[in-house]
């Protein structure tokens, strides 16, 4: 009798929960439209159009990558990147939300990503990590303000 108890108590309890867990998986518009943004920057970055990429960086951007020793800016950001095209290439990248919360002008997006590229050797290699993106709406797109993440995985 307890152990008829405990599968209706839980699958009650599932029922009751269901409805809740499926909008935990549903994106509001706006959440949708600041990962529409990231999602647009990363492909920039793979198809390594640096003037595209940036135009999604506010000019007072402040982002702190894990591998560097202090945070950097818009002009920094230009540098290594520009010098990164030049000796490898994105083959493939996936990126995954984590979350992300929208307030007023101001949004947060963190998610995982994985990179498969081409070193300046030509050797291909993985990246893996995870970003926090803080992003401002600026006219009809999300621009990027600050950051902070990166490579988790071990090279």
């Amino acid at each position: 009798m307890k152990r008829v108890f405990i599968t209706v108590s839980a699958l009650l309890l599932l029922v009751l929960l269901a409805p809740t867990l499926l909008r935990a998986q549903e994106w509001s518009a706006a959440q949708k439209e600041v990962w529409k943004n990231v999602e647009a920057y990363w492909a920039l970055d793979q198809a390594g159009n640096l003037e595209g990429f940036l135009s999604y960086f506010h000019n007072d951007y402040m982002g702190w990558s894990m591998q560097n020793a202090l945070p950097s800016g818009k002009e920094t950001v230009r540098k290594f990147v520009g010098h990164a095209y030049k000796g490898e290439k994105t083959l493939v990248y996936d990126i995954k939300p984590a979350a992300i919360g929208v307030f007023g002008d101001v949004a947060l997006a963190d998610y995982y990503y994985t990179r498969i590229y081409k070193d300046v050797e030509g050797k291909e290699k993985t990246e893996a990590g995870r970003w926090l993106d803080v992003l401002k709406k600026q006219g009809d797109k999300w621009v990027l303000i600050g950051d902070h993440g990166g490579r988790t995985s071990k090279d």
